[in-house]
C-alpha cells in the first residue's frame, strides 16, 4: 500500500509541476508580447487625443504635425491619419475585450471556490447513488435469472398464456427498451429534449441527469453481474451449501431473499449463500469505482459544457477557453485532477482495508 501512496503522490506532484510551468509560461508569453507591441508601437501614439471623432482636434493634431515637421504636409496628413485611425482601433478592442479578459486573483479565486464544492457535491452525490444504483440493479438481474432458471427447471408444465398476459409482457418488453434507451442516451440529448419543460440549472436535475444517462449505470451494472455471476460458480458455493445456507433465490420466502434485502442501502443476506456471492462480488467491484469516477465526471464535463450552465464549473472552464484566459483554464484543470487523484487514493485505501479484512494480502 505504502508503494501507491507514492505513486500517487508523485502523480500528483508531477501533474502540479507541469501545469505551474504551464501557467508561468503563459504568463511569460502573455508579457513580452506585450512589451513587443508596445516596442513597435510609433512614438506618436501617445499623444493625448481625447477624442478621436472631433473634427476640432483631429485638425489640431494635423497643424501641430505641420508645425513640428514643416514642408512635409502631405506626409502628415498621412501621418494623422494612420494615427487616429490606429488610435480608435486601440480603443475599440480595448473595449470589447474589457469584459472578457480576466486574471486569477482574490474575486476570481472565491468565485471559482464556489463552483469547485458545487462541482465535488453534485459529484460524491451522484457517485453514491450510481454505486446504490449499481449494485441493485445487478443484484436484481442476477435474482431474477436465478428464480427464472429454477423454475424453467422444475416446472415442467407448459404454460398457456392470455391475451391480458401477452399484452403485460409486451408492455413490460416496451417499458423496458424505454428504460434502456434513457439509460444508454447522452446527457444532453435528454436535456434538450426537456428543456422546454423543466428548469435544467439546477443542481437536483443535474445529479439526475448524470445518474440515468451516458450509460453509466447499465455498463456498470453488467460489470457487477459478471462478478456475481463468477462467483456463483466458485467452488466455496457447494461448502456453503453443506453448511446448510439457504439456497432459495424466490422473493419473501423463509429461505429467500426478500426484496428489502435487495433495496436498502446497507445490503445483507445473512443467513442465505447469496452473502459470500455478494461480498466477494463487491470486493472485485472496489477496484473499477476509479474507473466510474472518471467515466462520472467525464460526463459532468460534458453535461455542464452542453448545457451551457452559468455558474458551474465546467461551463466556466469552456467560457475561459473561449475567452483564452489559460491561467484561469489551467487551474480548473488541477482542480479537476485532484478530485480523480483523491478518488483514487480513497478507493486503493478502501480497497487494501477490506483486504486486509478478508486475509487477501499480497506478497
Amino acid at each position: 500500500m505504502r508503494s501507491k501512496i507514492i505513486e500517487h503522490i508523485s502523480g500528483l506532484l508531477f501533474v502540479t509541476a507541469v501545469l505551474l510551468l504551464a501557467m508561468f509560461a503563459y504568463y511569460s508569453t502573455k508579457s513580452g508580447k506585450s512589451r513587443h507591441q508596445e516596442s513597435r508601437v510609433e512614438s506618436l501614439i501617445d499623444v493625448p487625443v481625447s477624442n478621436i471623432r472631433d473634427p476640432f482636434q483631429r485638425a489640431l493634431l494635423k497643424d501641430v504635425m505641420n508645425i513640428f515637421y514643416p514642408d512635409q504636409a502631405d506626409l502628415n496628413a498621412a501621418t494623422t491619419k494612420d494615427l487616429l485611425q490606429k488610435k480608435e482601433d486601440l480603443f475599440n478592442k480595448k473595449l470589447q475585450q474589457s469584459h472578457l479578459q480576466e486574471q486569477l486573483s482574490i474575486s476570481k479565486f472565491t468565485r471559482l471556490g464556489g463552483m469547485f464544492f458545487k462541482f465535488i457535491f453534485v459529484y460524491v452525490i451522484v457517485m453514491v447513488f450510481t454505486y446504490y444504483g449499481v449494485q441493485t440493479l445487478a443484484i436484481w438481474r442476477f435474482v431474477s435469472h436465478k428464480q427464472h432458471l429454477y423454475h424453467s427447471l422444475h416446472d415442467t408444465r407448459k404454460k398457456k398464456y392470455s391475451w391480458r398476459d401477452i399484452f403485460t409482457r409486451l408492455s413490460v418488453s416496451l417499458l423496458k427498451g424505454i428504460m434502456h434507451f434513457i439509460l444508454f442516451c447522452p446527457a444532453y440529448v435528454i436535456a434538450y429534449s426537456i428543456r422546454t419543460e423543466f428548469n435544467t440549472d439546477s443542481i437536483i436535475f443535474m445529479i439526475l441527469l448524470a445518474v440515468i444517462s451516458n450509460g453509466l449505470l447499465v455498463m456498470y451494472s453488467n460489470k457487477f453481474y459478471a462478478f456475481l455471476t463468477a462467483e456463483s460458480r466458485k467452488g466455496y458455493i457447494d461448502t456453503a451449501i453443506v453448511k446448510n445456507l439457504h439456497t432459495s433465490f424466490d422473493f419473501n420466502r423463509p429461505d429467500g431473499i426478500s426484496l428489502k434485502s435487495i433495496f436498502k442501502p446497507v445490503k445483507n443476506f445473512n443467513g442465505h449463500i447469496f452473502e459470500h456471492i455478494f461480498r466477494n462480488a463487491r470486493f472485485q467491484y472496489l477496484s473499477t469505482i476509479k474507473e466510474q469516477a472518471s467515466f462520472l465526471i467525464t460526463g459532468l464535463v460534458i453535461i455542464e459544457m452542453a448545457l451551457n450552465i452559468h455558474g458551474y464549473l465546467n461551463y466556466e472552464m469552456l467560457r475561459q477557453i473561449l475567452y483564452k484566459n489559460y491561467d484561469i483554464v489551467i487551474f480548473i484543470i488541477l482542480g479537476i485532477f485532484y478530485v480523480v487523484k483523491l478518488t483514487e487514493i480513497l478507493t486503493d485505501l478502501l480497497t487494501h482495508r477490506e483486504a486486509m479484512k478478508y486475509e487477501n494480502r499480497q506478497a
